[in-house]
């Protein structure tokens, strides 16, 4: 695991300045218009409902942009990440945009030890950060450490299905990975970032993990959170099957033909419970 771990920092350490200077995420825009906001949470707006003085902590929050966009709907923002690197381009942003942002340097792992434990009324966690996890129930676990009583989760996330499939098969849906949560990483070693970029990576290796929709509700239902909402979506803010998807005018890819065949993505919203269950007790789940 720290292996993985450093391996991981390394990347996103390496990608964090391509991704500031890449036009996908659109940092420019940020600074000159004051209400824009990341094309990920204005997707969700519906659901995320009035956030408006709400303290709020964004879990692997990357270079700040869906954080940044969290504070522009009125709540108090805090933004953790293992990776230094994000985080200076995340400080720079919100500086630049004059919104004040707490960021702090820590593996999710560790929020509840580096953050106020019970101190949140939301946690956010955005697309692409579960698949860097081992384990999804240490998250969980410091999810419901961090949240107030009644205080809500809040996930979008690439759909595990999706994960499971062959990105590189371009006419068809096949099956390559596994769906299931694993003690072995998947070992990727990529020279390039997702995103446009002229750049390269130097810290090319990088290790992921799945975790099937039953083992990320089981988790959180262990831990004394109380499913609220669970809504899957035809769509996902990323051309992840390439050759097989169009964009939309909202800004996220779908399939081409027959949707109705595959979930990209979910939303999961999660309340914690005023008490906590006991080691012993049992969950349904």
């Amino acid at each position: 695991m720290n292996d993985s771990l450093d391996l991981n920092q390394a990347n996103w350490n390496d990608r964090a300045g391509l991704h500031a200077a890449s036009p996908d995420y659109q940092v420019d825009t940020f600074i000159a218009d004051p209400n824009h906001l990341s094309a990920v949470v204005r997707f969700d707006l519906p659901r995320l409902g009035d956030i408006t003085g709400l303290r709020a902590v964004h879990l692997q929050c990357h270079i700040g942009t869906d954080t940044l966009s969290l504070a522009r709907l009125g709540a108090h923002m805090s933004g953790l990440d293992f990776s230094v690197a994000s985080l200076e381009q995340a400080r720079l942003l919100a500086e630049r945009c004059g919104t004040p942002i707490d960021y702090v340097e820590a593996p999710v792992y560790e929020a509840a030890e580096v953050l106020e434990p019970g101190g949140f009324d939301l946690i956010y966690t955005g697309i692409g950060a579960l698949c860097w996890l081992p384990r999804i129930d240490d998250w969980a676990r410091n999810v419901a450490a961090l949240l107030k009583p009644g205080g809500r989760l809040f996930l979008r996330e690439g759909h595990p299905m999706l994960w499971a499939l062959d990105e590189d098969c371009r006419d068809q849906l096949v099956i390559r990975h596994p769906y299931f949560e694993r003690q072995e990483p998947l070992v990727w070693e990529e020279e390039t970032t997702y995103v446009q970029s002229d750049g390269t990576l130097t810290a090319k290796v990088s290790h992921e993990w799945n975790h099937g929709l039953g083992e990320i509700v089981s988790a959180l239902l262990r831990h004394g959170l109380e499913i609220r909402g669970l809504e899957e979506h035809d769509s996902v803010p990323w051309e992840a099957l390439p050759g097989q998807m169009e964009l939309g005018t909202d800004g996220e890819w779908r399939l081409l033909r027959d949707r109705w065949r595959l979930p990209l993505s979910y939303t999961l919203q999660a309340i914690r419970a005023c008490s906590q269950p006991s080691e012993s007790e049992p969950v349904n789940a």
